[in-house]
């Protein structure tokens, strides 16, 4: 049996065009998955070519309902079906929180954590009816601690953790696992500001073990597992690829 072989399975991968998620939609290509990508911009037309003629891109912005549904129905239908679920999509907003503004609160909410809650929904009334699937969350080291000038983001995340949770509760035992990667200190654009900081970038990497900060890459191990028919009997996990700074 291999245990990590997705040969022949459909994946829905949102926010496959950002830098985590592209190395996901990457890793999944190589075990054999045929993928749909839904992302805001064109961008995500670009991961379909002649080389990998089993990768659709689709463009659907995630922040409006109507579009989420859109793309999430498009998504079914060049597919046919849909065996795993990626909810990679996510924005960070900056301000101070006693000047964050509510408008602000709302966007980030609704991308990182209404989207995902609906994504899931949609692709769990498929999976349930199958009576399997896969589903899996990008959560945050922001699911467990505060951040800095970051409440909604933090929030979001917090939420995202608890969602996988929940929905794990209801679905695990009709056959639809749920889990999250909760990612550490990644190097991509989302978090070049800390990483040019001279402060806070070398007391990030005291802190990681480890000794060095993340690649979009080092999911792609994580998410074929949680993906695969390795991780049957795990549901409801958040699993830090964190460099072990969780440890610390």
């Amino acid at each position: 049996m291999r245990l990590f072989d997705l040969t022949g399975k459909k994946a829905i991968v949102a926010g496959g065009a950002g830098d985590l998620g592209r190395a996901l939609v990457a890793g999944l290509r190589q075990a054999g998955a045929e993928i749909a990508v839904l992302g805001k911009h064109d961008t995500v037309l670009a991961l379909a070519n002649p080389n990998a003629p089993c990768v659709i891109g689709i463009v659907a912005d995630l922040a409006e309902r109507a579009e989420l549904a859109r793309g999430f129905d498009a998504a079914l239908a060049s597919l046919g079906t849909v065996d795993i679920l990626v909810n990679a999509q996510g924005i960070q907003r900056r301000h101070p929180a006693e000047e964050f503004p509510l408008a602000v609160w709302d966007e980030v909410i609704e991308v990182n954590l209404t989207s995902v809650f609906e994504l899931c929904q949609l692709a769990g009334r498929v999976m349930l009816k199958r009576g399997r699937g896969k589903i899996i969350n990008l959560a945050s080291l922001n699911s467990f601690t505060g951040g800095i000038t970051i409440p909604a983001y933090a929030a979001s995340k917090a939420g995202v953790a608890l969602l996988t949770k929940a929905l794990s509760n209801e679905w695990a035992g009709r056959g639809v696992t749920v889990n999250a990667i909760a990612p550490g200190y990644m190097d991509t654009r989302m978090t070049a500001a800390i990483k040019a900081d001279p402060v806070r970038n070398p007391q990030s990497l005291a802190r990681i073990p480890i000794g060095r900060w993340g690649t979009p890459e080092d999911l792609i191990g994580p998410l074929l597992f949680l993906a695969s028919a390795a991780s049957d009997y795990v549901t409801g996990d958040i699993l830090p690829v964190d460099g072990g700074w969780m440890g610390r």
